[in-house]
């Protein structure tokens, strides 16, 4: 076994022995020299010539991007928590209950809305700067922003001001969202190691997930133990104050994160775009559009959490159940959800992506219409049967996948702008689905779900057949993904 003994430096070392052509050093040799002070740290055997050599961290990796994503998601969707329960009676004028819930849904789409603009600034920075500036800074962003909500006056004691600042501040939270996951996602894909992309970056989700059972969590003990007026002047409030304490645990913990070590690498070898956007909307337009059609799966997720909450408990439609019970729903669905995404995604290292989220696609078409449909019939017992079933294991199919899918869709050169535009594009239009949804409501004197579960479903297929135009990425090594056989020739010759 020959080892240089010239450098102290183990990239020299491993440099150099590919240089002179020496395939002799155990793998693990390599890792130790590099890595053995860190339990985390893998190095990517010599065999995969095509994956990144550079020490990858990948739990440590998952776990920023669980905590972060968790704490960013909390923030996001208390509001749309609050928004159906609450801001109906105390950001609009009061007279016309469904004219409220309507705007009240339209400021929790405004922040999905505001997705694609976030997606556009967090791509270049990402792609330019390094994921880890998108990380830190769409943390502080959103955690500012969800604080301020709870400092809003209502509009009896300012007016139209009332719902104008709470717009701004739900676009504030959509920028914020629209990095958060694309930079969260390429940063685990990026450390993951080839084999297991699909779980490490899957831990993304995971934490979404249970950012969404902290929202309702926190307010379930508020509407028990406060009564309606205590409730509507000022606690509501403190769940969006609570954020502030969370996102400084995120913070500690993203900034101590190294850079993804594939884009170090395109840093330290000059091949980092001047402008990623244009590189991406000139050379990868066809996985850009896929990627925004199947992103359409994400209607399931917001008619789910919003509309289906709206639905069941305002006045406006007579169903007359429980909020409570709605936000247990919630909460054991998305229990479900955090514990089984790694799980499903583990399957998809095994037997590719698309059979995962196909049968996920596919699934959420028929599970939204019995869904919406058990609802109807006031059954509270069937309701938490189909939501659960629905939230925490069918729509965890998709969750499970679609990080790695869409990071397999694009190269390191533009993975976290291809990601950012292509997901919030599609989720822009799936965040006014609760919207589309209550203007569906009992339309041509339709039975009241039917048309909101019909919208819902078409989507789903409409994501489904995306999914099935997508090659499926799971075998290629990273340096190869978004590379043309003509290039790749040209790489080996």
């Amino acid at each position: 076994m020959f080892r240089p003994l010239i450098s102290n430096d183990p990239l020299f070392e491993l440099r150099l022995l590919r240089i002179m052509k020496i395939d002799d050093l155990p793998n693990d040799a390599v890792t130790e020299r590099r890595g053995s002070h860190r339990p985390d740290a893998v190095v990517e055997p010599d065999t995969l010539q095509h994956e990144t050599h550079a020490t990858k961290h990948p739990r440590k990796a998952a776990i920023a991007a669980w905590i972060g994503s968790a704490l960013e998601y909390y923030d996001f969707f208390i509001y749309g928590v609050v928004a159906t329960l609450v801001f109906p009676a105390i950001f609009f004028p009061a007279g016309n209950a469904a004219a409220a819930t309507i705007a009240s849904l339209a400021t929790f789409g405004v922040g999905y809305a505001a997705r694609p603009l976030g997606s556009f600034l967090m791509g270049h920075v990402g792609d330019r700067l390094g994921r880890k500036k998108v990380l830190v800074g769409t943390l502080l962003l959103m955690g500012v922003s969800t604080f301020l909500v709870g400092c809003l006056p209502t509009y009896d004691q300012i007016g139209l001001w009332a719902p104008s600042l709470l717009v701004f501040l739900r676009i504030l939270q959509g920028i914020s969202a629209a990095g958060e996951q694309a930079g969260a996602n390429s940063m685990s894909f990026e450390h993951a190691p080839f084999g297991r992309r699909g779980y490490y970056t899957s831990w993304t989700l995971s934490g979404s997930q249970a950012g969404q059972v902290l929202a309702p969590a926190a307010v379930l003990p508020l509407a028990a133990l406060l009564s309606e007026e205590q409730l509507l002047s000022w606690g509501w409030r403190v769940p969006f104050w609570i954020s502030a304490l969370m996102i400084v645990v995120g913070f500690i913990v993203r900034r101590t994160l190294e850079e993804s070590p594939a884009f170090g690498e395109e840093a330290e070898a000059d091949r980092v775009p001047s402008a990623p956007l244009g590189v991406l909307f000139r050379e990868y337009k066809k996985p850009l559009f896929q990627v925004i059609f199947a992103a359409l799966i994400s209607s399931v997720g917001s008619t789910f959490a919003t509309f289906g909450l709206s639905y069941a408990t305002s006045k406006t439609y007579g169903i007359g159940l429980s909020p409570t019970m709605m936000l247990w729903v919630a909460i054991l669905a998305n229990i479900v959800a955090t514990l089984i995404i790694p799980v499903f995604a583990t399957i998809s290292d095994r037997i590719g992506r698309k059979p995962v989220f196909m049968t996920g696609t596919i699934g959420c078409a028929v599970s939204v219409v019995v869904f919406l449909w058990s609802i109807s019939t006031g059954d509270s017992t069937l309701v938490m049967i189909t939501g659960i079933a629905l939230g925490g294991i069918v729509y965890s199919l998709t969750n499970a996948v679609w990080p790695v899918t869409y990071a397999e869709r694009f190269p390191t050169k533009v993975r976290l702008s291809g990601m950012a535009v292509g997901t919030q594009i599609g989720f822009a239009i799936g965040g006014f689905a609760p919207l589309a949804a209550a203007a569906l409501a009992g339309l041509g004197n339709t039975p009241t779900w039917v048309l909101p579960a019909a919208y819902a479903a078409t989507m789903c297929i409409v994501s489904t057949i995306a999914i099935a135009t997508m090659k499926d990425n799971y075998k290629v090594q990273i340096n190869d993904i978004g590379v043309s056989k003509e290039k790749e020739e040209a790489k080996v010759a």
